[in-house]
């Protein structure tokens, strides 16, 4: 085998670890690829967000205390509407306006419902298969919260009717 020498400027004798491939290795275009990366992920970051919804999960054992009033609210996402029900009978039955489910009248069912019992603030959501996600989210938006008019005048007020929502599969 040939060594190949060649001397340095200094005039000193090269190292072992001194060889050409450290003269070949260029890593300027991994670096350039790299701070690309790094700004297009600091940059793409910025725009996603995540919304997190809170639900409360109904548990099989839990106990009502004696105090509370013996009604669940429960509404019934169907491929045909929507049912509100009280846990043994069903209350109202909304159908579906087009393809969309009338948001509106829920939430004047639901506030009709919330001024009769002030002090209920759960309620549940059960869904068919196969609706979708979208439909869920805009119907737990109602159940949550409703825009009322004052009688007096054009003001639309958003008021709380049931905060703490839990989700299920329909019967």
């Amino acid at each position: 085998m040939i060594k190949r020498f060649h001397k340095r400027r200094g005039g000193e004798e090269p190292s072992d670890f001194d060889t050409d491939i450290m003269h070949l290795l260029n890593l300027t275009p991994m670096m350039d690829i790299l701070t690309v990366l790094v700004v297009f992920l600091l940059i793409t970051a910025v725009f996603m967000s995540i919304t997190v919804q809170e639900l409360s999960v109904p548990t099989a054992g839990g106990g009502a205390a004696a105090s509370k009033p013996n009604f669940a609210i429960e509404v019934i996402v169907r491929k045909a509407g929507l049912q509100v029900a009280n846990g043994s009978s069903v209350e109202a039955s909304i159908p579906k306006k087009g393809d969309s489910y009338d948001i509106e009248l829920l939430s004047t069912v639901l506030a009709r419902i919330k001024d009769q019992y002030p002090e209920k603030d759960d309620a549940t959501v059960l869904m068919e298969p196969d609706i979708k996600y979208d439909h869920l989210i805009e119907i737990m938006d109602a159940v949550r919260s409703a825009d009322v008019r004052s009688e007096g005048s054009d003001e639309v007020k958003k008021i709380s009717l049931f905060s703490k929502i839990a989700i299920g599969d329909a019967p």
